[in-house]
């Protein structure tokens, strides 16, 4: 069975070791030991906001799914909260057995138990499967999302 909890310091090289399990995440994350101090900063940041939650999905006592959601004010929509996930992963061991469905409704539930009136994510373009994965969930692409590096 699947729970999930909001993450410790304890979690932290676990989930990094997870964000860098892909293509895409070998490129721009650095899993080493020690971590660089920028994850751990960053944790500290998350877990002292009450407006983000950085959840780990467990089964048993390992960590098998991971995912951060942060909740924010808008002036628009009527100055509704809006709940975006971002740093979706599931062990490379354990995808394709529902975890990922499992930590998106966790997420939206979470949204919908904080008032929340839209969710969000953001998928790069890339990972094509993950794009069905979420379009099958009910997500829509309704918007072009646009970044800059800095």
């Amino acid at each position: 069975m699947i729970t999930f909890r909001n993450a410790t310091a304890k979690d932290l090289s676990e989930i990094v070791r997870m964000l860098a399990d892909d293509a895409l995440g070998r490129e721009r994350e650095r899993y080493e030991n020690p971590l660089p101090d920028s994850y751990i900063k960053a944790f500290e940041s998350i877990d002292g906001d009450e407006n983000n939650e950085l959840i780990v999905a467990c089964l048993g006592e390992e960590i098998v799914g991971v995912q951060q959601i942060t909740f924010t004010p808008y002036i628009t929509h009527q100055g509704g909260w809006r709940a975006t996930i971002e740093g979706v992963r599931t062990a490379s061991s354990e995808r394709g057995k529902g975890i990922g469905s499992k930590l998106i409704q966790y997420a939206i539930d979470r949204a919908k138990k904080r008032g929340c009136h839209i969710i969000q994510l953001t998928t790069d373009k890339k990972r094509e499967e993950a794009l069905r994965f979420y379009e099958r969930l009910g997500f829509k692409a309704t918007h072009e999302g646009m970044k800059m590096k800095l």
